[in-house]
């Protein structure tokens, strides 16, 4: 790892990074690469993310629940591709609010995950900036060589499904920002969603064998689903009725005077980092199956049409959807 942060970056490296990096790769950081290995019968995925403070988390966000996100965000992409993860490339952006401890902290949040989804550091860069912090991970799996599903499989007639709930990382953010008014517990939820999504790792490699296209819930499920739906060629539609809350969303919903644009906002408000798949009908059962051994919920949304583009209806009704989910202009 090397950059232009001369008066800590060593030490960074030294005391912070280094007890994370890969045993056997990565040469204990004290090198500007690591070697990766081959594995027969696999093939190499690679993902990157980046997040930056006052775009993807809040400037007083504590850095440990930044670097969890970061890491995060990414495996939420290998999950979609059936991924097993191995390791990770690290760049750091360090703002003048990251002193001592703030990286200290932010090394302890990897720790904490890298324990959790058993990867571990293989290199990366460490900068100083005079703006606001940043970090960027480049994500590595194994996938098997038999392919991972895409974007672009999805057949008229097939259902459209998500896992878990969808509306927590539009609500979590707000909860963060004090602009909620829910009980304690179900503004911690809230926010522990968006500072802290879960990957759906297990189901990801799961759902392989069943889903004709796939990707995670970033931008929003109706954008996220626009995406699916231009790259297979189809066109899409979303009951919104039918999206799966959870108990801190519904309490929030029940309180809304127009459900209606209170669900439009949860399907696309974005970093819900559930994972979004179409599948046949036929295969139903079996991605039931396979979410209640996981413990995971699992919602059919919706249906993939002839055409083009995603529509969606409250109770039968269209609605228009005025901005499908976050846009990166």
């Amino acid at each position: 790892m090397a950059g232009v942060d001369a008066a800590g970056e060593f030490e960074t490296i030294r005391k912070l990074f280094a007890p994370l990096a890969h045993p056997d790769h990565a040469w204990g950081l004290r090198d500007d690469v690591a070697v990766m290995p081959t594995r027969p019968g696999y093939d190499l995925v690679l993902t990157k993310d980046a997040i930056v403070e006052g775009v993807h988390f809040l400037p007083d966000d504590p850095l440990n629940t930044v670097a969890q996100k970061l890491l995060r965000v990414n495996l939420s992409d290998l999950a979609a591709k059936g991924c097993e993860p191995f390791g990770y490339l690290l760049a750091c952006h360090w703002s003048p609010r990251c002193g001592w401890p703030e990286r200290e902290a932010f090394a302890a949040g990897l720790a904490a995950d890298q324990k959790a989804f058993g990867i571990h550091l293989l290199g990366g860069d460490t900068v100083l900036t005079p703006g606001p912090a940043s970090f960027s991970a480049t994500m590595l799996g194994w996938a098997p060589k038999t392919g991972s599903v895409t974007r672009g499989g999805a057949k008229p007639g097939h259902g459209v499904y998500v896992t878990g709930t969808i509306g927590d990382g539009y609500l979590g953010l707000k909860a963060a920002q004090g602009h909620l008014k829910l009980e304690d517990e179900r503004l911690d939820a809230l926010a522990e969603h968006y500072h802290r999504p879960v990957p759906r790792l297990a189901f990801g490699q799961a759902v392989q064998g069943y889903a004709s296209a796939i990707m995670d819930v970033s931008d929003g499920l109706i954008a996220d689903l626009a995406h699916i739906a231009d790259a297979s060629g189809v066109a899409a539609s979303v009951q919104l009725e039918l999206t799966p809350k959870s108990a801190a969303a519904m309490a929030w919903f029940e309180t809304r005077i127009d459900p209606e644009a209170a669900l439009e906002q949860l399907a696309t408000g974005g970093d819900d980092y559930e994972l979004l798949f179409t599948a046949h009908p036929a295969d139903e059962g079996a991605l039931k199956r396979e979410a209640d051994r996981l413990l995971l919920r699992l919602t059919r949304v919706g249906t993939v049409e002839a055409g083009r583009g995603v529509s969606a209806t409250y109770l039968g009704k269209p609605v228009e959807i005025r901005k499908p989910g976050w846009t990166h202009d």
